[in-house]
């Protein structure tokens, strides 16, 4: 009883203290404050909710090292419990460290890395340590860290520099920690969103003569790259692990359809059965959502502004419309295209009461998060601010993310050991070959028989009868949402 009147408590103080829109970003920000994971009580004597910023703490692991920052040291036996549970349902990540550990293809790799740091990350950060390689971490959510984990990572060894809650300030210079380090100099990228990339292109341009390759994950990260290489200003190979086969028909797919519900569920307790919800974007994140949204019996219409991907949802049964001719009535409003100004002030304008606003695409520029004209939890919510609301406010399955990790990390191996002259300053796909190795690994888990092509059928289809199985040029089905 009296947790639940604490926490009643802090909620009308942090609505008092949303309403006055301190326009000077801090380091003790309101983020902090609205966004303590539930496993900052975790250690007992501590106290339920500590408002010293990490960066005022001294702290150090049980060997004396100190080269971290995160929220508190003592959480690391939790996370320790929770990375282990994670590897349970990281097969292909597991095997790919017990094959390739005695090889050590990430010997001499010096990998610095800005992405989701939950169990699931641990996982892939601990096999690239045991493939040879060494690595720093920040966060590229301000929201989706799980502090007990970055702890069980900093007990391990890791340098890791990241909290749930971080404010803007706090986020780059976590980064930069990462990055400005004397005598270390990373020759590996590992970003989803783009931000290490950009903070490295725009803070150190010299470390690039030294990178042999980056790696991201997220399409907003992949358009920017994309940009940079259509301006010439692309300095090393990049791997666009978004567009592989794996990502998008597993990760954004399956991902999202189950974790879209579970994040709300944990955040509102809304009931699905008989609302409207507009879902801007049917690419496969949309698609995932739309899915999980029409089983549970809410009406669902879609935005789009591709026509194959508007063509697809029609025939999904769902409706297409312009977002102002359903934004009065609709209950829920989930962006998922990484666009920018997807839901404006205009729109937030017109909602009706309550609505509840909330992004799924990968950077939080879809909602207008900065426009003042409403009140928090009076007329509508945004949660976290407009960040990624599966990894801001629930979790994702873990089976789902081995196939990402694998992916990743084998994108890792393939930039650093490619010869020179493989890859230009360009952005490249995953070779389609890696695509289906990652899938293989993770067929044991079901039990399940692939069928083998005899001689006469491979030489009929014009295959190698251990594959790839489909030209270079096939991703997926669907069409990218942007």
């Amino acid at each position: 009883l009296f947790l639940h009147c604490a926490q009643q408590i802090q909620f009308a103080d942090q609505k008092q203290e949303f309403n006055k829109r301190p326009t000077k970003i801090g380091r003790r920000s309101l983020s902090r404050s609205i966004s303590q994971s539930s496993t900052d009580s975790y250690s007992s004597g501590m106290k339920m909710y500590d408002e010293t910023s990490p960066r005022d703490k001294q702290q150090k692991n049980s060997k004396g090292n100190g080269d971290f920052c995160i929220k508190n040291i003592k959480q690391a036996d939790f996370g320790r419990r929770e990375i282990e549970i994670a590897e349970q349902e990281m097969p292909a990540l597991m095997a790919l460290r017990k094959r390739a550990q005695g090889e050590k293809p990430l010997a001499g790799a010096k990998v610095v890395g800005c992405t989701h740091i939950t169990a699931q990350t641990a996982v892939l950060m601990e096999t690239l340590s045991a493939l040879g390689a060494q690595c720093r971490w920040a966060a590229c959510n301000i929201y989706s860290t799980q502090n007990e984990v970055a702890a069980a990572l900093a007990e391990g060894g890791f340098s890791v520099f990241a909290w749930k809650g971080e404010s803007e300030d706090d986020f780059w210079w976590c980064i930069d920690r990462c990055v400005n380090l004397e005598g270390w100099q990373p020759n590996m990228i590992l970003d989803d969103g783009g931000d290490l990339t950009h903070w490295i292109y725009k803070k150190y341009p010299n470390m690039f003569k030294k990178i042999k390759g980056i790696v991201e994950e997220s399409v907003t990260g992949v358009h920017r790259l994309y940009q940079l290489s259509k301006a010439g200003k692309l300095c090393v190979p990049a791997m666009n692990v978004n567009d592989s086969v794996t990502k998008q028909k597993f990760d954004n797919l399956y991902c999202c359809r189950e974790s879209i519900l579970d994040g709300l569920k944990r955040t509102t307790d809304v009931m699905f059965g008989g609302k409207q919800v507009v879902v801007c974007g049917y690419g496969e994140v949309g698609k995932g959502c739309c899915a999980a949204l029409k089983a549970m019996g809410s009406i669902v219409y879609v935005t789009e502004i591709d026509p194959i991907c508007a063509l697809q949802a029609c025939m999904d049964g769902f409706r297409l419309v312009k977002l102002n001719e359903v934004i009065r009535q609709v209950d829920i409003v989930i962006t998922c295209t990484g666009n920018k100004n997807v839901v404006v002030r205009e729109n937030l304008d017109r909602m009706k009461n309550g609505c509840i606003v909330c992004n799924m695409g990968h950077s939080n520029t879809e909602i207008d998060v900065s426009s003042d004209v409403f009140v928090f939890c009076l007329i509508l919510f945004i949660w976290f601010c407009g960040r990624l609301l599966n990894l801001s406010c629930s979790t994702v399955p873990t089976f789902v993310l081995s196939i990402t990790a694998t992916t990743q990390a084998l994108a890792l191996i393939e930039l650093y050991n490619a010869p020179e002259g493989r890859y230009k300053q360009d952005v490249y796909l995953l070779p389609k070959k890696m695509d289906e190795y990652v899938a293989s690994l993770h067929l044991p888990t079901f039990d399940a028989h692939l069928t083998e092509l005899t001689d006469e059928q491979a030489k009929y289809l014009g295959l190698n009868k251990n594959g790839p199985f489909k030209p270079n040029y096939y991703r997926r089905v669907a069409v990218r949402s942007l």
